[in-house]
């Protein structure tokens, strides 16, 4: 009993220590770039779907930002960067 209490509590830490790492990489709306535009990049650099891609699209015009993109910071900075370099603005929290 006492290994299965040790095994259980190690793996929840793993899996926490796992999502800490993780973050969200976010679209905020803003007034120069097209709905096309903000599309195919999110095609191009996230590979969203075109319909993904429609959805954040809109839900960033409406609520003013949306998460695009969950991952590990390592992963989701260059892809940041890709944005940005498009004229998009992005965040991560």
């Amino acid at each position: 009993m006492s290994n299965n209490t040790q095994e259980k509590k190690k793996t929840f830490t793993d899996t926490t220590d796992t999502r800490s790492l993780e973050k969200l990489l976010i679209l905020h709306n803003d007034d120069h770039n097209s709905f096309d535009h903000v599309i195919s990049s999110l095609i191009a650099i996230c590979e969203h779907t075109e319909h993904q891609a429609i959805q954040c699209a809109m839900i960033a015009h409406h609520n003013g930002k949306c998460d695009v993109y969950k991952g590990p910071v390592d992963i989701i900075t260059p892809m940041k960067k890709k944005l940005q370099l498009r004229g998009l603005i992005v965040s991560i929290e």
